[in-house]
């Protein structure tokens, strides 16, 4: 009599990640899950063809418009010899790229989930709530390195502007862009709870993000601004980081041009970092995953 032993084939299936923790009865890690939720709302984000022609086209048609109109003749902002029209909108847009792509998108997107019952769904689910604010993180970082790259590419090709060869002005850019994408994601989250409804979401955001680029030194020079308007713009994030994208993007001769007389790295970092804080306590305290007339 023989006896025949059979070994068992691995296949794809037992090879996914997360399989093994099915099998035994437990959830995937919370960075799995996260990982999928960011590749879920990814995917999500660019079959919204209108929202990615928004997002990706705003900074490159406003940075075309201002550098043509206030540029012409060769036109230079600050002291001579300045510094060319395109070159000094150029930190602005990146970093009102950010803002939209974070603060903005969020606090529309979560409010229309809310109002769809999206939330309540997912709130019913296994699924930890923290892996579906890190997916949203990550979606913003996916998003915004795409808009900056396609940016800077548009910058340096269609109106040449040099892009700095100092590793340390990248290293600067590296940490204002991750603080400043960060807190804007965080706040538009905490923000998300304020409309009432997901139709209002636009009117309720839209206003906020125009009224902060007019006054953070986004359309015009920041240190041609008045006084208090400088002050006004100087409480909220979009200054600071237009101001530490101003640094890596401008000669550094171009500090005078500061109504300070630098650039206030210590300052930018102090200030993205205490908006990420607030938010996150705030948003904690806030978020909603019903609509008001929901319980």
């Amino acid at each position: 009599m023989s006896t025949s032993t059979t070994t068992p084939v691995t296949g794809p299936s037992s090879a996914r990640p997360g399989a093994s923790a099915r099998r035994s009865g437990r959830l995937p890690s919370t960075l799995a899950l996260s990982l999928a939720r960011t590749r879920t709302e990814t995917i999500g984000f660019f079959r919204e063809r209108d929202a990615v022609i928004f997002i990706f086209a705003y900074p490159v048609i406003m940075l075309a418009i201002f550098a043509t109109v206030f540029g012409q003749g060769g036109a230079t902002v600050g002291p001579e010899p300045g510094v060319p029209f395109a070159q000094y909108f150029l930190p602005g847009m990146v970093a009102t790229g950010v803002l939209l792509s974070s603060f903005q998108n969020l606090a529309i997107s979560i409010a229309v989930e809310r109002d769809e019952g999206g939330l309540k769904r997912l709130r019913g689910t296994p699924m930890p709530p923290a892996a579906y604010f890190l997916g949203k993180v990550g979606l913003v970082l996916a998003v915004s390195l795409v808009q900056v790259a396609l940016l800077l590419v548009v910058a340096a090709g269609m109106f040449g502007i040099d892009l700095p060869s100092d590793p340390g002005r990248w290293w600067t850019f590296a940490w204002v862009f991750t603080l400043g994408t960060a807190a804007g994601a965080i706040c538009g989250v905490a923000f998300s709870s304020l409309p009432r409804s997901g139709r209002s979401a636009s009117a309720v955001v839209t206003p906020v993000v125009i009224v902060l680029q007019f006054v953070s030194g986004v359309f015009f020079a920041y240190g041609d601004l008045p006084t208090w308007m400088q002050q006004v713009a100087s409480v909220f994030p979009l200054k600071w980081m237009a101001q530490g994208m101003r640094s890596v993007f401008l000669p550094e001769e171009a500090v005078v041009m500061e109504p300070a007389g630098s650039w206030e790295h210590a300052g930018i970092a102090a200030v993205l970092t205490a908006y990420l804080v607030v938010g996150l306590v705030v948003g904690i305290r806030t978020f909603r995953w019903r609509r008001r007339d929901d319980g």
